[in-house]
């Protein structure tokens, strides 16, 4: 059934209890008060997590001429891991599945062809146990392999083998065709494993397992090698984050500052400062109409906020070693804002990269163009995502094969079996 209009009138009238707090006007005004007196730097309890890389600044670029500009980089690679999403059998067993893959422009059908798949085992029964946890080839060659069991952690069981599963296959994958790669790499999501960098901050028992078991240490360990990999070989690469959910400046914001920062995250802060447009009259009174004619951008940042903090000059790195100077490694961006869909999107890349403007300015061109082609995520990005990403019934089949190997039957909830039946209506 469908709500009634009465039903649905009666809803809608409860927005006319609830006052939003400043008007539009005044919250892209305080927008402008953080652009102009807080980022160049911002502190935080008297330490430095942001400052810009050269000047800062807001600039546009026309939509149609900067998707025909000549391509800085003349071939891009891109990188993205999918899973069928963490799974809980009546067993006691907890099972995530993931894949990666690489894409190339233009395409390399034997790149293309192969993969890294990783599992993830959690249970709580201690006679389980996992024959051989190294890694092995299948597919001809051309894939490898990989099964890891993580104990203890009932709580963190999903978020655990859903994190390693996801970051351990897309950094050995990386790894395995970095060679592959000559002129730029382009990630599906930040430049570090964020997932897992969170841990350190959610609870203790999380903490104590990145400091016990070795595991996850590894899986930072080859980002930190794959950056010096590719700065050792002069090829720069990206993390392009196409759903920026980071609180880290806006909580920032808040404790500089006697105002509430009226943003739920940093996105929501820099959409209203690079959103361009004007306000028009309109039957009740005034509207904003967006102006969708240009990408507007953001200088680079360095950050050092948040799960950035690990990774910056004065982080620990979680005790992996660095063998380059320590602000090598600091998480650096840009964000760009594209107004035909109101969206906007974070590329990372490590200041070893971006500390020279020219290789600065190039990235800032290639992606801003990648964006205005693809009316997205750059081309390169998608088309990592189709080849490593795990369809629906994909996933639907490898569950039911992993019932019967473990002769056992997923465990499902109701909404599970109700969502399962509304797929097929």
């Amino acid at each position: 059934m469908t709500l009634d209009p009465v039903h649905f009138d009666g809803i809608a009238e409860l927005a006319g209890r609830i006052d939003h707090g400043a008007d539009e006007r005044d919250r892209r005004a305080f927008a402008e008060t953080v652009w102009e007196e807080f980022l160049d730097p911002l502190r935080q309890n008297g330490r430095v997590v942001l400052e810009p890389v050269d000047d800062r600044s807001r600039r546009l670029v026309d939509c149609e001429d900067v998707a025909l500009t000549d391509r800085p980089f003349p071939t891009e690679h891109g990188l993205d891991a999918g899973t069928i999403n963490p799974t809980t059998f009546k067993n006691g067993l907890v099972i995530d599945v993931a894949q990666a893959a690489m894409s190339a422009t233009p395409s390399d059908l034997e790149l293309h062809r192969s993969r890294t798949a990783v599992m993830t085992v959690h249970s709580s029964d201690a006679t389980a146990s996992v024959d051989n946890e190294d890694w092995d080839r299948f597919d001809e060659e051309t894939s490898k392999r990989r099964v890891i069991r993580i104990d203890r952690l009932d709580r963190f069981a999903e978020g655990v083998v859903h994190a390693l599963a996801l970051y351990l296959a897309e950094s050995e994958h990386a790894h395995e065709h970095a060679d592959a790669v000559s002129d730029l790499l382009v990630l599906d999501g930040p430049l570090y494993p964020r997932g897992l960098l969170r841990w350190a901050d959610q609870h203790p028992d999380l903490a104590d397992f990145l400091l016990e078991d070795p595991r996850p240490t590894t899986v930072l360990e080859n980002y930190v090698r794959l950056v010096e990999r590719f700065v050792e070989r002069d090829v720069p690469l990206v993390g392009f984050v196409k759903n920026p959910a980071t609180k880290a400046i806006t909580r920032a914001v808040r404790e500089t500052t006697d105002a509430s920062a009226p943003w739920t995250n940093d996105a929501a802060m820099f959409t209203r400062l690079l959103e361009r447009g004007e306000y028009v009259d309109d039957v009740d009174g005034e509207r904003w109409e967006r102006d969708t004619s240009a990408l507007t951008y953001t200088n680079w940042f360095r950050s050092r906020a948040g799960v950035d903090r690990p990774l910056s000059a004065d982080g620990d790195a979680l005790g992996v070693e660095r063998e380059l100077p320590p602000e090598a490694y600091e998480v650096t961006f840009f964000v760009v804002y594209d107004p035909r869909d109101d969206l906007l999107y974070r590329i990372e890349a490590p200041y070893a990269v971006t500390r020279d403007r020219e290789t600065r300015e190039r990235l800032t061109i290639q992606l801003l163009q990648d964006v205005a082609v693809a009316h997205g995520p750059p081309t390169i990005v998608g088309k990592a995502d189709e080849l490593a990403r795990i369809s629906a019934p994909e996933k639907r089949s490898l569950r039911e094969t992993l019932e019967t190997r473990f002769e056992t039957s997923q465990d499902r909830s109701y909404d599970e079996h109700r969502w399962l039946e509304d797929a097929y209506q």
